[in-house]
């Protein structure tokens, strides 16, 4: 395997939580979070470029039924422009609950609602990516019938 990093962005209409694998894809980090300012394309190319990201893995938030929300379609437009910026591989990953899932990690570890605010779009972040790093892991170790 190379040593190429996997990225994750949890997008939001006011900021974008980063996560970054470690060189053997197995552990997810946060990184921090991006504020959606005009300037966010060439934040996460420069992300890309000092981490020798290969993958981007993006969450997708779809409805309970599987389809599209109106805030996906305005997503996958904001990975589409990104796209056509950053030669790298793109992976949509199912994002459903993970922002609540970040909410309620933090509320059991007793962190203020201030501090939540600031570090909940990162954590949905890490979540997104450590479930992707699990499904290859999981993908190389089940027995082929």
């Amino acid at each position: 395997m190379d040593n190429t990093r996997v990225l994750a962005l949890d997008l939001g209409e006011k900021r974008i939580g980063v996560a970054i694998s470690d060189q053997y894809r197995t552990v997810a980090r946060g990184l921090g979070t991006i504020d959606v300012n005009g300037k966010e394309h060439e934040k996460i190319k420069e992300i890309v470029k000092k981490y020798n990201v290969a993958r981007i893995v993006y969450g997708v938030p779809l409805r309970n039924d599987g389809s599209l929300s109106a805030r996906a379609e305005k997503m996958l437009s904001f990975i589409t422009k990104l796209k056509n910026t950053i030669n790298v591989e793109f992976i949509p990953w199912d994002e459903r609950m993970t922002t609540v899932e970040a909410e309620n990690i933090l509320l059991m570890a007793d962190i203020s609602r201030k501090k939540r605010k600031k570090i909940r779009d990162k954590l949905a972040a890490q979540i997104i990516l450590q479930s992707y790093l699990d499904s290859l892991y999981l993908k190389d170790k089940v027995p082929e019938e």
